[in-house]
């Protein structure tokens, strides 16, 4: 318990320290489409550093940096922000519901970054929502979903919504299955205590959109999670000793 208010002090810290040069950095022209980014991904990992959380990238080789796509990924803990946020070496904004750009500081950073918040219960917000990501997308940058769309409590990965899908159909980007493994181990979903601990990013191959229509965005959906679910079995034993 004593950890997790510490961290969140440490939290609310480095991010009024930051806030206010990504704030500035996201109105300049010549600053607006890398420096929010990068004063982003040193926010991530100095809460990572704090927290005690060790991170591996297992599987860069399968994208190309340049291009954008779309990042589908298992969403477990908070702690999948810090840990995308911190080490996938993309320029990419989140997709995230509503709620949490309401949070202090937090929400204000995510919006300064560009993120697109989604309100699902809402299909014209929603709608819009997607026509802003498909624009940031035809600008260059990639956008990370969440299919699940909320965090797991038991550890399973879920169903896994068709949004990010239809979002990969009609940008015609592929679209990258990610699985993130231990970051529940670190802070589970209603938990109050942070433990240290290491975490593993996969990522997979890019799954090609070219062919494939909305009637098979169900279809496309299953394979993802299937893709996401099998690093998971394959790499969770991996941290089976998380005291080394």
């Amino acid at each position: 318990m004593l950890r997790f208010f510490f961290v969140f002090l440490w939290i609310a810290v480095i991010s009024c320290i930051l806030y206010p040069p990504t704030l500035i950095a996201s109105l300049l022209p010549w600053t607006k489409r890398h420096v929010p980014h990068l004063f982003a991904r040193v926010w991530s990992k100095a809460i990572l550093w704090v927290s005690g959380v060790k991170v591996t990238l297992i599987g860069l080789e399968n994208i190309d940096p340049k291009k954008p796509y779309v990042f589908a990924a298992n969403h477990q803990s908070q702690y999948d922000i810090f840990t995308l946020m911190g080490y996938l070496p993309v320029q990419f904004k989140w997709m995230a519901k509503k709620s949490l750009f309401y949070i202090p500081i937090v929400g204000w950073g995510m919006k300064a970054c560009g993120s697109i918040p989604i309100d699902r219960e809402n299909v014209k917000e929603a709608y819009k929502a997607l026509l802003k990501a498909i624009e940031k997308i035809k600008q260059g940058y990639s956008i990370v979903v969440f299919p699940e769309g909320t965090r797991s409590r038991d550890g399973r990965i879920g169903p896994f919504k068709s949004g990010g899908i239809v979002l990969a159909l009609r940008a015609g980007v592929p679209i990258v299955p990610v699985t993130i493994i231990g970051t529940r181990h670190i802070l589970p979903k209603g938990g109050m205590r942070v433990q240290p601990g290491k975490v593993i990013i996969v990522v997979d191959k890019p799954i090609e959109v070219a062919g494939y229509t909305e009637r098979d965005k169900n279809r496309l959906a299953n394979l993802l999670r299937a893709i996401v679910v099998k690093n998971y079995e394959k790499y969770e034993p991996k941290l089976s000793d998380r005291s080394s």
